[in-house]
């Protein structure tokens, strides 16, 4: 199936590892020109190295605090003038620390909004104008699935993120007329970095293995199992093709069927 992704000028934020950079391959063997940025410049540039070798891809790499608005801005200035444009922006962030409301500081509620909320603004201001020109343009954010099922200690996930979903039907309100699509992906359990982090503290706190505590998260699933990052990329590849171009403004949960409601 032809995704209408050759040549189109995508920006992956925060993509370095995980469910980004799985991402960021996956737009390079559509035939993308794919430009990343992460905090971590030599962890991102193997990830970037690698994909330009296995895809024989166009990309480019910078490093980019994502909760600073003028870096963001300069970088996807400097996209656009080696690319000619931005025509697709994955928004993204490494996720709060996991707490409990009583142990949460007013410090990290602020990095909270700064890192997973005001970073979103950040990119979407920078990108929006470049997709104006073209009237064309896809915007995906990728949240959690506590955006719908709130989950345990991780206060600041479901507080923050929630907010997102407001903005994404607000950005997706206002720009649809320029033909700027905005959509959000909220993965369940996910085998990254930022899962076995969780898994490493829950399962300490528990007193048993991590290897019993991982089990234990699959099984709250539909699936019975925890998702790869790839399967979690094809859900945002899909949102930002011609194929979902009568989608907007909506949360896509890849879960394996985590979520229990309707």
């Amino acid at each position: 199936m032809d995704y209408g992704l050759k040549n189109r000028c995508v920006v992956v934020a925060a993509s370095s590892d995980g469910i980004a950079r799985a991402a960021a391959a996956k737009f390079a063997e559509e035939g993308a020109k794919v430009a990343m940025c992460s905090r971590d410049l030599e962890k991102l540039n193997a990830a970037a190295g690698q994909i330009r070798e296995i895809y024989s891809a166009e990309v480019m790499a910078e490093a980019v605090d994502v909760t600073d608005a003028g870096a963001v801005n300069k970088f996807i200035q400097n996209v656009a003038a080696k690319f000619g444009g931005v025509d697709v922006c994955v928004t993204n962030a490494g996720g709060p620390p996991a707490k409990m409301f009583l142990s949460t500081t007013t410090e990290e509620w602020q990095r909270a909004v700064e890192l997973n909320f005001m970073s979103i603004v950040h990119f979407a201001r920078a990108v929006i104008p470049w997709m104006q020109r073209r009237q064309w343009g896809r915007i995906v954010t990728i949240t959690s699935v506590s955006v719908r099922q709130p989950v345990g200690d991780l206060i600041y996930s479901n507080a923050v993120r929630a907010g997102v979903l407001g903005l994404v039907k607000s950005l997706s309100n206002e720009f649809g007329k320029d033909g700027i699509t905005v959509n959000n992906v909220g993965p369940g359990y996910t085998a990254t970095g930022r899962l076995q982090q969780l898994v490493q503290k829950r399962s300490s706190d528990l007193k048993m293995s991590e290897e019993e505590y991982l089990d234990r998260l699959g099984a709250e699933a539909a699936l019975k199992r925890v998702g790869q990052p790839d399967e979690v990329a094809d859900a945002i590849v899909w949102l930002a093709s011609e194929r979902a171009s009568f989608i907007t403004g909506q949360t896509l949960l890849v879960d394996g069927g985590l979520f229990k409601g309707i």
